[in-house]
C-alpha cells in the first residue's frame, strides 16, 4: 500500500498517510487514459460551425435561362454548388462532438492519473488549504513551503472549496485550483505537480473505491 507524507502549510511533515491501493496504486493503462482524455476534449468542443446549403443561400429562385436552345449547359438555379456564391455541399453543420464513455472507464482513467502522480513522486499531500485572507502572496508562500515548483494543480475536497482560495490563487501563472468533484483527467495531466488536501484524498478514495 503506497504511503505519502502529509505536510502542514509551513512545509513540515505532520504524519504519513496510507493511500488506497485500489485508487492510488493501480496498473497504468495508457489506452484508458487516452480514451478518457479524448472524450473530455471532445465534450469541450463548441461545435457551432455552420455553412449554408443551396436551400439556405439568398437568391437563386429563378431559372437563369431556358432549358433548351441556348447552347449552354442546363441550369436550374444560380445558387447551385457549382456557381460562385452557390451553396456548400456537405458542409459542416452545428453538432455535438461529445460521446459516451462508461462510468467505470472514467473512474479507471482518474485512478490511472492519480497513480501516475504517485509513481512520479509528483503528488504532494497537505493538511488543508486554509488562508487567513484572499491575498495572492499567501498562496504563493504556501506553494513555496511545500516545494510545489512549476505548473501545479491544487485539488481540495468539495466542502473545503471557498472563494478565498479562488481569489488568492487565480492570479498565479501556472497554478489551477479546483474542487475534487470537478477535477478531470485532462486538466490534471496538464500540470507537473498535483497537490491534494487530506480531505481530497479521502474524497477520491470514497468516490473511486
Amino acid at each position: 500500500m503506497p504511503t505519502i507524507a502529509v505536510l502542514n502549510q509551513s512545509g513540515e511533515k505532520v504524519k504519513d498517510l496510507e493511500l488506497s491501493e485500489a485508487v492510488f496504486g493501480v496498473e497504468i493503462n495508457k489506452q484508458v487514459v487516452y480514451d478518457v482524455v479524448n472524450a473530455q476534449r471532445a465534450a469541450m468542443r463548441q461545435g457551432t460551425h455552420d455553412t449554408k446549403g443551396r436551400s439556405e443561400v439568398r437568391g437563386g429562385g429563378k431559372k437563369p435561362w431556358r432549358q433548351k436552345g441556348t447552347g449552354r449547359a442546363r441550369q436550374g438555379s444560380t445558387r447551385a454548388p457549382q456557381w460562385v456564391g452557390g451553396g456548400t455541399v456537405f458542409g459542416p453543420t452545428p453538432r455535438s462532438y461529445a460521446f459516451k464513455l462508461n462510468k467505470k472507464v472514467k473512474q479507471l482513467g482518474m485512478k490511472n492519473t492519480l497513480t501516475y502522480f504517485v509513481n512520479e513522486n509528483k503528488l504532494i499531500a497537505v493538511e488543508n488549504v486554509t488562508l487567513a485572507d484572499a491575498k495572492t502572496k499567501n498562496f504563493v508562500k504556501l506553494l513555496a513551503n511545500i516545494k510545489a515548483d512549476g505548473k501545479t494543480v491544487v485539488v481540495v475536497a468539495p466542502e473545503e472549496f471557498n472563494e478565498t482560495q479562488v481569489l488568492a490563487s487565480r492570479n498565479i501563472n501556472g497554478v489551477y485550483l479546483t474542487p475534487a468533484n470537478n477535477a478531470s483527467v485532462y486538466e490534471l495531466l496538464c500540470y507537473k505537480n498535483l497537490v491534494l488536501t487530506e480531505a481530497a484524498v479521502k474524497y477520491f478514495e470514497e468516490v473511486l473505491k
